[in-house]
């Protein structure tokens, strides 16, 4: 099973607590970007087997990069990070495909909880 992942957050401390987590349980953190665009480019380039991607970034928000990458890769892995009172948006990244959301502040467990289970 390919646990190599992406993190896609615009803050580089919510990067960096994902990568902990993530390290610390055994996947290979493969990448990282601050905004959808980088997101883009980094899927097509590092091909990972999943992908954590924030909602809220500047140029390029997490859903348009998701259907972007949706288009390109039809079986890509995204699990969308979302704070509080993100319904709407959450819905309508799952209706583009989205795998999971996780939301933030972050629990540990649920972070590799739904990476597990997107992964399968």
């Amino acid at each position: 099973m390919g646990r190599r992942i992406l993190i896609v957050d615009d803050a580089a401390f919510m990067r960096m607590m994902v990568k902990d987590i993530l390290t610390k349980n055994g996947f290979e953190v493969v990448g990282e970007a601050a905004d959808g665009a980088q997101a883009v480019e980094k899927y097509m380039e590092l091909k990972p087997d999943l992908v954590t991607m924030d909602i809220t970034m500047p140029e390029m928000d997490g859903i348009t990069a998701l259907k972007k990458i949706k288009e390109k890769d039809p079986s890509a892995m995204i699990i969308m990070c979302s704070a509080m009172g993100q319904q709407a948006m959450v819905i309508d990244a799952i209706q583009a495909g989205a795998k999971d959301f996780i939301v933030k502040p972050f629990q540990a467990d649920r972070v590799v909880e739904a990476i597990e289970k997107a992964l399968g």
